[in-house]
């Protein structure tokens, strides 16, 4: 019996004693080394009571033991759930009560607040630091690279990944063997990816872009990765002669270009820069040309449905553009209210279909059909247009969704904690520009009567609560907030009033 996506991903790396992960201290991991480690991983998991369909829960360190981890819930047929390191303990509690996971893996240095929330959800805690050591490497180390992969459908579960999404709580959307492997292929084969590419990989691994874009992509394409444990200015400067191929946020290019050694000359070995999670700024995209002579690729995705649409690899790389459809997948434009489709060169919502798409959210089949209808199509949530040449440009979202660094907020988890703090009356929350991270939160306060808030109170109590992606990067003092006829805050009115406030 086949495990489709192991198969394709990790069984190809027996026997390969080239490198597969260089990693920053010089050491390297063989394939044949990793596939062992994953092997080991998915025993461990087998030993820690996880069966075919049970949770995985991960908030650990990017590490080789980390993404073996992943590799060994495939092989065990489990379903990986990957946080953000960033998380506090209150939402990881969220996380744990909704998808019920058999084992969270985790940071020693967080295991004592994680271990009362772990236990209240029958959770068993094992830990995995950034040195790879930990009661669960233990535990891996113990095993032998001997475990028969789990015979899985390609509809069958392979990972849930929390998105904000539109509106609510974070919310799990269900991916499967298909929606990962099929993703995969296609980028591999529009991006031209082969053995002979080494990618720089600074990328977190707990999110779609880190984790089943740029690891399944090279897994497929049997190359290498240089292995940063995150985007450093520096180790990024003295990779980059070393690759042919770097993916990152938008963040990571306007960087680069703040350093004078960031030249042609550094990147004269380079094949592609890829570029998404968050909007890339057409001045960005100009600079880097001007600098490097390379135009970055940009592309368009989401937790539910991985990969859309991209510019191309051998055409016109459009500024300001996600590129066409990727081969296999729908994207229409449609009236918000009808849901009709629209013609070209109209505004309207984003709607995508193909065997990318997730299944649905967990353990929310409302929510599912309010965002996928029946006929296969899912409702992004994103404002968008076609040109006359198939090119995607996204201009907004219809609800008020925070991306920042590729990462989502959603305003009213952020309000709640604000309206609590004293001296604050009411607030609200609204992403505006931002030249590193394509929107940066920005809280707008507006103070009781008589009082004035202690800003650095509110900060550190925001600290406490929120994961500092989180965090609002400035907070405003406004008299009253602007309202409609019928009392609803307009939002856009502040988004336009504080469009500046972190410009250069």
């Amino acid at each position: 019996m086949a495990n489709p996506l192991f198969d394709a991903l990790f069984a190809p790396l027996q026997g390969r004693q080239s490198a597969f992960l260089h990693l920053p201290d010089g050491a390297q991991i063989s394939g044949q080394d990793f596939l062992d480690l994953a092997l080991r991983s998915a025993a461990a998991l087998a030993a820690a009571g996880v069966g075919p369909g049970d949770r995985v829960a991960m908030q650990a360190a990017k590490t080789p033991g980390a993404l073996a981890l992943y590799a060994g819930a495939v092989a065990a047929g489990a379903v990986f759930l990957p946080l953000n390191t960033a998380y506090t303990a209150p939402e990881v509690d969220y996380f744990l009560g909704n998808a019920a996971p058999k084992l969270l893996v985790c940071d020693p240095d967080k295991a004592a607040g994680l271990a009362p929330v772990a236990a209240r959800h029958g959770a068993r805690l094992m830990e995995l630091d950034a040195a790879g050591q930990g009661s669960f490497a233990d535990l891996v180390a113990a095993q032998m690279p001997d475990f028969t992969p789990v015979a899985r459908d390609a509809g069958d579960l392979a990972a849930l990944l929390y998105t904000s999404g539109t509106t609510g709580r974070s919310k799990g959307a269900m991916l499967s063997q298909q929606n990962l492997l099929s993703n995969a292929q296609t980028l591999l084969r529009e991006w031209r990816f082969t053995a002979d590419d080494v990618l720089l990989h600074a990328l977190p691994i707990f999110h779609t872009h880190g984790l089943f874009v740029a690891s399944n992509v090279m897994l497929l394409a049997g190359g290498s990765m240089i292995f940063l444990p995150g985007f450093d200015r520096e180790a990024v400067l003295q990779m980059l002669p070393q690759v042919s191929t770097m993916m990152g946020v938008p963040t990571f290019y306007t960087r680069l270009l703040e350093d004078p050694r960031f030249t042609a000359d550094l990147v004269a070995g380079m094949r592609l820069f890829i570029s998404g999670s968050a909007p890339l700024l057409a001045e960005t995209h100009r600079q880097f040309e001007a600098r490097t002579g390379h135009r970055i690729l940009e592309r368009y995705g989401m937790t539910e449905t991985n990969m859309n649409t991209s510019n191309p690899y051998e055409g016109d790389r459009r500024a300001g553009t996600v590129g066409p459809a990727l081969p296999g997948v729908e994207v229409i434009v449609t009236d918000p209210a009808t849901g009709a489709p629209l013609p070209q060169g109209e505004t309207g919502m984003v709607e995508v279909r193909g065997a990318n798409v997730f299944g649905g959210y967990w353990q929310m089949p409302e929510k599912t059909a309010e965002e996928l209808r029946d006929t296969g199509f899912f409702i992004t949530g994103d404002l968008g247009r076609f040109d006359a040449d198939g090119y995607l440009t996204i201009v907004g979202r219809q609800k008020d969704l925070i991306i920042t660094g590729g990462f989502n907020v959603y305003p009213k988890e952020v309000e709640l904690i604000l309206d609590d703090q004293p001296g604050v009356l009411e607030s609200a929350v609204v992403g505006v520009p931002h030249p590193d991270f394509g929107e940066a939160v920005l809280a707008v306060l507006v103070p009781e009567p008589g009082m004035v808030p202690d800003l650095s109170a509110i900060e550190a109590a925001l600290g406490e609560s929120l994961a500092r992606f989180k965090q609002p990067k400035g907070l405003e003092l406004v008299a009253a907030l602007p309202r409609n006829t019928m009392g609803k805050v307009q939002k856009t009115e502040l988004r336009a009033r504080f469009k500046d406030r972190f410009a250069r």
